[in-house]
């Protein structure tokens, strides 16, 4: 385009100074003479050469500028004779004859398409969908295009309306519930059956369709919030229940573990209860063994079986021996209670008939 209008700059500014020449030439004036030296001999042969450059002139300003056209990037023209679409131009200059071919352009950059519908669900559930198409025209199918639509906004108003029933019968094979759920799956079902649809014979390519917003009616909205509502409260409840149990089940494992505590400390307590009475045992058979033998019994030491230590004593026979064993056994308690005793006397003593009292050395009259 810029061609042109220099071009037809150039001619235009030599048509119209070929004309001015050629007046003057035949008028026999020099037009950018001083004033009292323009007047000249005619020259009619001169001034006619010079009026045929100036028709030339104008003829190529008239058809030489206006030939040549510019195709921007991200267009492509289809180039008509007297009306017949016969050639594609892709980005660039070109010449043609601007009388006899004419220039229609589309725009073949990505096209942003938004649609908005309503439609119904599986269920008979009523709602308003946004579907956002991005496509492009198939430049290598420009002349159809051309032939078939006569324009992009054509196009653009067929392609809406064949998306624009793919996405309802898509959508009217799913329940509410289910285009809820599975809305990106839904909206791949959509984008890929208007592909198949598109891509087949409308001369486009669509690179993507989004289903952009779903919007079903306030009762319906209002019946899926209730149910949300209700499942995520009986899943509260789940798992408090569930935590109820795994919490009842922490502490049944600590009381569990507590009482086999308790159990193992009460063994551990009864095994040592039995140790110390087996060695407390022990203990006073060999203080009966050594006080026989040192009033004078005659003790027989052997082992049993686990190689511990048996002790017979020969009370003797009769009234003798058990006279021998009950003052062995007083003695023994004697023994126990000297070992016991703190070194007091007690302060009141009772023999049934009379009652002693201490008498304090430091009161008065002793």
């Amino acid at each position: 385009m810029a061609i042109g209008i220099i071009l037809g700059f150039i001619f235009a500014l030599a048509t119209v100074g070929c004309i001015v020449a050629s007046v003057c030439l035949i008028a026999g004036r020099r037009p950018f003479a001083a004033v009292g030296k323009r007047r000249v001999t005619k020259r009619p042969l001169a001034g006619g050469v010079t009026a045929g450059a100036a028709f030339v002139s104008f003829l190529l300003f008239f058809f030489i500028p206006f030939s040549f056209h510019t195709v921007q990037a991200g267009e492509v023209a289809v180039v008509k004779h007297l009306g017949e679409a016969r050639a594609v131009r892709t980005a660039g200059t070109y010449f043609d004859f601007w009388i006899t071919e004419s220039y229609k352009k589309y725009d073949s950059k990505v096209q942003n398409l938004n649609i908005n519908a309503n439609t119904y669900s599986k269920d008979g559930q009523s709602m308003n969908i946004l579907i956002n198409v991005q496509y492009q025209m198939d430049t290598t199918r420009a002349l159809d295009i051309e032939n078939n639509y006569g324009s992009l906004d054509a196009l653009s108003t067929k392609i809406q309306s064949v998306t624009e029933g793919r996405a309802k019968s898509v959508l009217a094979n799913s329940s509410a519930m289910e285009i809820i759920e599975n809305r990106a799956t839904i909206t791949m079902d959509v984008e890929a059956d208007v592909k198949a649809a598109i891509d087949k014979g409308y001369y486009a390519y669509i690179n993507t369709v989004v289903l952009t917003n779903i919007d079903f009616t306030d009762a319906f909205e209002k019946t899926v919030e209730d149910k949300m509502i209700a499942e995520q409260e009986k899943l509260k409840a789940q798992y408090e229940k569930e935590t109820a149990i795994i919490n009842a089940e922490k502490e049944f494992e600590v009381a569990k573990k507590q009482a086999e505590a308790k159990i193992e400390v009460a063994k551990a307590d009864a095994e040592a209860q039995k140790l110390i009475a087996s060695a407390e045992a022990y203990a006073t058979k060999i203080k009966i063994v050594e006080l026989a033998r040192s009033m004078g019994y005659n003790v027989t030491e052997t082992t049993d079986t686990d190689n511990n230590p048996l002790y017979e004593i020969e009370w003797g026979t009769g009234t003798e021996a058990e006279a021998s064993k009950k003052l062995l056994i007083e003695y023994l308690k004697y023994l126990e209670y000297l070992a016991k005793w703190n070194g007091k006397l007690p302060d009141v003593v009772a023999d049934g008939t009379s009652v002693m009292f201490p008498i304090s050395p430091s009161e008065p009259g002793v």
